[in-house]
């Protein structure tokens, strides 16, 4: 099949696009209000996106009224937002997160989850994640939407600090498989990562043994 996607002419009962780039990571990001009301709120579009420097990125839609959300506001206004890694263990609290959609509310605390103190920022961390992100925010990147009072933004941070639970770092590589990391597919549906293989890169001679000449 074909499709444009500013026709939406795929003729199936929900876009397939979020289905076709897949698994994204899940962006679980905490921010801090300018009064100091804590949001917690999972995005879909989100990755680490340099690694020097080390710069995270969430896109946020808009409001069905066209006005930012939360996790938005908070980070522009303050300039810090954290990334706290959703799991397995984590994915009904996660879950619970994604559907409170009241502005200016403590999801964290409502969903009954725990804050731990960052080092470089005032951005509380989840203390139950296993892996927390301290984020520095840089840059809005805005995205114009196609319908009318749509639209979407970049939010990027840069990384300043690193939290890492000990019981995942097995003979000094973190083990993914064990925290089971969530992962967004398309529609309402989720997976989890619980296998990895290693795949090196090949050496001149390896792609020459290959049949490729370089």
């Amino acid at each position: 099949m074909f499709y444009e996607p500013t026709k939406q002419d795929h003729g199936l009962p929900h876009s397939p696009l979020n289905a076709c780039v897949v698994p994204r990571p899940v962006g679980w990001i905490s921010t801090l209000s300018k009064e100091g009301v804590l949001n917690l709120a999972p995005f879909s579009f989100f990755n680490l996106v340099s690694g020097n420097p080390a710069i995270a990125m969430f896109s946020a839609s808009s409001r069905a009224d066209g006005s930012n959300k939360d996790s938005q506001v908070n980070a522009e206004e303050t300039g810090e937002f954290v990334f706290n890694l959703a799991t397995w263990e984590l994915r009904e609290p996660m879950n619970l997160t994604a559907s409170i959609e009241e502005p200016n509310f403590d999801e964290l605390h409502a969903v009954g989850l725990t804050t731990a103190p960052s080092r470089m920022i005032k951005t509380p961390r989840v203390s139950e994640s296993p892996i927390q992100l301290e984020c520095r925010y840089q840059q809005t990147v805005h995205l114009p939407g196609r319908s009318t009072g749509h639209h979407s933004s970049l939010i990027l941070g840069e990384v300043v600090g690193v939290h890492i639970n000990d019981e995942f770092v097995i003979d000094g590589m973190v083990d993914t498989a064990k925290m089971k990391p969530l992962a967004r597919l398309g529609y309402h549906q989720y997976s989890t990562i619980e296998n990895t293989f290693w795949m090196p890169l090949l050496s001149a001679d390896e792609l020459r043994e290959s049949g490729i000449s370089v």
